[in-house]
C-alpha cells in the first residue's frame, strides 16, 4: 500500500510541474486569461500532492512500526 501512495504523489506532483510549465508560456504569449487558469491548476495539483505525500509518509511510517 505504501508504494501506491508515494506513486500517487508522483503523479499529482508531475501534473503541477505541467501545469506550471504551460502556465508559463502561455503568459510569456501574453495569453494571461489561460495562463491564470493554468497557474490555478497547478496550485491546486500542487496542494493535491502535498496532501498525497503526507498521507503516504503517514501510511510508511506506519507499515515501518508494524514491521519492528
Amino acid at each position: 500500500m505504501p508504494k501506491d501512495s508515494h506513486q500517487r504523489a508522483a503523479e499529482f506532483h508531475d501534473l503541477a510541474a505541467h501545469a506550471h510549465r504551460v502556465a508559463a508560456t502561455h503568459h510569456e504569449k501574453e495569453d494571461h486569461k489561460t495562463g491564470h487558469e493554468y497557474s490555478r491548476q497547478a496550485l491546486e495539483h500542487s496542494a493535491k500532492a502535498y496532501e498525497a505525500a503526507q498521507q503516504a509518509h503517514g501510511k510508511s511510517q506506519g507499515a515501518a512500526v508494524v514491521k519492528q
